[in-house]
C-alpha cells in the first residue's frame, strides 16, 4: 500500500574489538535488537527512550543510510536498501529526514535557497531554473520564511530559522515518508512552540507518513498519533499517545512518564530508577529492564517478554503479559 511503512524483526549490530590485541574475542553491540512494527499511511509515530535506546540507528536504518543485521524495511510494498541502482534513487527522493544538527546539517558556503533546491537538481533534472525557484519559494513561505531569507547563509540565520530551512529542504521533495530525528531539541522553548506549530500546519497540508524521534514526551505527545517506547534497541510498549501518558503499563514507561512535569504532580511521585542502562554490549539475560525494574519478578531475570497486543495496546513485560500479576501492572499504570 502507498505510503505504509512495515518494519519486520530488524536488527542492528556492530561487531567490537578490543584496539591494540589481535587476539581478543569480538564483541557484539546491539544497538537495535528486534523491532517490529507497521506505520499507516498519513500515520505519526513517535519513538521515545533514554540516550541510548537505539532511536537515531532505528532512523538510519528507515531511510537505508545502514543496512540491517537482520531483518527489512518495506515502504510502499518496496524493501528498503534491497532495490536496483535507479529504482533506488527513485525511492530515496519518496523519503525524507530531518535533522536533530540544522547547523551541522548545512553547508556554510552555500545559500539558504541554492540548499533548498539542491535536491530538486538532483533528483529532478528536467525542471526549468525559473520552475525550480518557484518551488523553493513556495515551500519556503509555507515554513514561514521570507524570499529573502534565501540569499542569506546560514550562519546569519537564528536557530529556529535554520531548522525550518531543514524542514524546507525535505519537504521540496514532496516526500510520502518523513523521519525526523530530534528535530527541536537544541531549541528554546519558545522556539520549539514556533517550528512545531508549523510542522503541524504542514502535516494539515500535506499527507506523509512520519516517525517522530524524541527524549521529550511533551513533544511526541503533541505530534504523534501512536507511541513506541524503546529501552536497549527494542520496543517495551506501543500505543495512542493518550494511552501511554494517561496509562502507562510497562514499568519503564512508567518511570519515563513521572518525569514529566504536569500540574497537580508532586515530586514524590517521581520514579526514580536505579542506575543506568546495561551496556548494550553486555544485555542482561531475560528481560534487559530487569536489572533496574522496581517490581522485577524471578521469572524477568530469566525470560525475556515478548511485545504482545491487545486492544490497540503492545506491551512487552511480565507483568502485564501474565495473567496472575497483570492487575498489579495496570493499577501501578493508573496511579502513574
Amino acid at each position: 500500500m502507498k505510503g505504509q511503512l512495515t518494519v519486520k524483526n530488524l536488527t542492528r549490530h556492530y561487531r567490537l574489538r578490543q584496539r591494540g590485541n589481535l587476539f581478543a574475542r569480538t564483541k557484539t553491540l546491539k544497538a537495535v535488537d528486534g523491532l517490529t512494527f507497521d506505520v499507516a499511511p498519513g500515520e505519526m509515530l513517535g519513538i521515545v527512550g533514554e540516550s541510548g535506546s537505539g532511536k537515531s540507528t532505528t532512523a538510519r536504518l528507515l531511510l537505508g543510510h545502514i543496512p540491517p543485521t537482520s531483518g527489512e524495511v518495506v515502504f510502499g510494498g518496496e524493501k528498503v536498501g534491497a532495490v536496483p541502482d535507479l529504482a533506488w534513487r527513485r525511492m530515496r527522493r519518496r523519503m525524507q529526514m530531518i535533522y536533530q544538527d540544522p547547523l551541522g546539517a548545512l553547508d556554510p558556503r552555500i545559500t539558504i535557497g541554492e540548499q533548498i533546491g539542491e535536491p530538486l537538481i538532483v533528483h529532478f533534472p528536467d525542471l526549468t531554473r525559473d520552475a525550480r525557484r518557484a518551488k523553493v519559494r513556495a515551500v519556503m513561505g509555507n515554513v514561514g520564511l521570507s524570499s529573502h531569507h534565501g540569499d542569506r547563509f546560514p550562519h546569519e540565520l537564528s536557530g529556529g530559522q535554520r531548522q525550518r530551512v531543514i524542514i524546507a529542504r525535505a519537504l521540496v521533495m514532496e516526500p510520502e515518508l518523513l523521519v525526523c530525528d530530534e528535530p527541536v531539541s537544541a531549541l528554546d522553548v519558545s522556539v520549539q512552540a514556533q517550528v512545531l506549530n508549523v510542522f503541524q500546519d504542514i502535516r494539515a497540508r500535506n499527507s506523509f507518513t512520519g516517525v517522530f524521534i524524541s527524549h521529550d514526551l511533551k513533544v511526541v505527545r503533541q505530534i504523534a498519533d501512536r507511541v513506541a517506547v524503546m529501552y536497549l534497541g527494542r520496543i517495551v510498549e506501543i500505543g495512542r499517545p493518550g494511552e501511554v501518558f494517561h496509562q502507562p503499563l510497562h514499568p519503564y514507561s512508567r518511570a519515563l512518564v513521572s518525569a514529566v512535569p504536569r500540574k497537580g504532580r508532586s515530586a514524590r511521585e517521581r520514579i526514580i530508577l536505579a542506575g543506568d542502562p546495561p551496556n548494550p554490549v553486555n544485555v542482561p539475560p531475560g528481560c534487559p529492564f530487569h536489572t533496574r525494574c522496581p517490581q522485577v519478578k524471578p521469572v524477568c531475570r530469566i525470560e525475556r517478554p515478548e511485545l504482545m497486543s491487545e486492544g490497540g495496546r503492545a506491551v512487552a513485560c511480565h507483568l502485564v503479559n501474565n495473567p496472575s500479576t497483570a492487575g498489579v501492572a495496570v493499577a501501578n499504570g493508573e496511579a502513574a
